[in-house]
């Protein structure tokens, strides 16, 4: 038996992590332990223990389980288990895989069975259900997110296996196995047993072998992830540029996802650069997209020539201050009234192109002002824009 099935948690208490979902006081444990749970989507990476959680469940409120997946998924399977429940007092718990798979039609087929509770449907997933789920699917039903197992709790459960497998292991070899891991419990233990069919004490060049980039968020905790990370932004923001390609070479090596990285560079693109630049945002999306379909090795040329162009581009954080004090205003209790002549299809709307393109009329009952341009690169034009179509020149 591997070791991935060997140790799969049996109760909430053995699941790794996710504590925010299974801590005595949080929300999910509670609606399980009082066996009231509703329709749920959980999603997150692999190895997360999406699937686990889900068995856990069944097993927990003493229900039928029934495993699917979506990229096999038959109607006719579906309804069988329904029929054969339709007058039981137990009603079966319904447990579909990469849910995000299913077809919008396959979606529909799900609501009448969640509607009259014939069953409860759990669905797992890799992505965000808010993007691959239907509205009518979403409303049915609640989305819990699973997280990464953090370092800490994945280094005292791999302690846990060393010691109970009598696996012997080195210290930089340890240290491999769990920041390549990148919280995906499955795919630590798998490379754990693969190095232990080959030998013991375990050594780092055996891992590497077997496993030569990290997995997922892959910069070795003692090199600091997050710091790495951190710097690369700052060095980027302070438009310094062989610090910056300093920085992304020092992710890449370290097995960091490519992905991950052009997440943070889009980020950086909008809140740093903004309007000073606005094709940042463009080609900082454009590698996104490039990234996610190509991959290692090729992926380190579209991310360094994002990395010299935000680096090079002069840098504005207008747009991003106006929101956040915009948000913050409305956290302090500034609910304005919508002026009448907003609403819709009010008769007293003047509609600017009947005017050449601006009139004066009131957009907001107050003179606060979120959003002050800092006149630097193309905010510069545009600030002269505004005043011109506002007849301020």
């Amino acid at each position: 038996m591997s070791l991935a099935l060997k140790y799969r948690p049996q109760s909430l208490d053995e699941i790794i992590g996710q504590a925010h979902l299974l801590a005595k006081e949080a929300v999910l444990r509670k609606l399980i332990e009082s066996q009231t749970l509703p329709h749920l989507f959980l999603y997150g990476a692999s190895g997360v223990g999406k699937t686990s959680l889900a068995r856990v469940i069944a097993k927990e409120i003493n229900t039928p389980f029934y495993e699917m997946n979506a990229t096999t998924f038959k109607l006719e399977d579906l309804r069988k288990i329904f029929k054969n429940y339709q007058n039981a007092l137990q009603k079966p718990l319904i447990f579909i895989d990469e849910v995000h798979r299913l077809s919008k039609n396959q979606q529909e087929v799900l609501l009448p069975f969640m509607e009259n509770h014939s069953a409860l449907i759990l669905g797992a997933s890799t992505q965000n259900p808010y993007y691959s789920l239907t509205s009518a699917l979403r409303s049915r039903s609640h989305t819990f997110e699973l997280y990464p197992v953090n370092h800490q709790d994945l280094t005292e459960y791999l302690e846990k296996i060393l010691k109970k497998e009598q696996i012997d292991i080195d210290k930089d070899a340890k240290e491999y196995v769990l920041f390549s891991s990148g919280g995906d419990v499955r795919a630590m233990l798998n490379l754990l047993e693969s190095a232990f069919s080959i030998e013991n004490p375990i050594t780092l060049p055996t891992l590497k072998a077997i496993r030569p980039q990290a997995l997922q968020a892959g910069s070795n905790e003692s090199q600091s992830h997050y710091e790495l990370s951190s710097a690369l932004i700052k060095s980027i923001r302070g438009s310094d540029i062989d610090a910056s390609i300093y920085y992304l070479a020092r992710l890449i090596q370290g097995g960091e996802p490519a992905a991950f990285i052009a997440r943070r560079l889009a980020i950086l693109a909008s809140e740093d650069i903004g309007n000073a630049n606005p094709p940042a945002l463009n080609l900082a999306s454009s590698t996104l997209n490039i990234v996610k379909h190509i991959g290692y090795p090729e992926a380190r040329i579209p991310l360094s020539q994002l990395v010299v162009y935000l680096a090079s581009s002069p840098k504005s954080n207008s747009a991003y201050l106006a929101i956040n004090q915009a948000l913050q205003a409305i956290e302090e209790g500034q609910i304005l009234a919508i002026p009448p002549h907003l609403k819709d299809k009010h008769p007293s709307y003047l509609y600017p192109h009947d005017f050449k393109g601006w009139v004066k009329q009131d957009y907001l009952f107050s003179a606060q002002k979120f959003y002050h341009s800092q006149g630097i690169g193309f905010e510069k034009t545009l600030l002269s824009w505004h005043d011109k179509i506002t007849q301020k020149f």
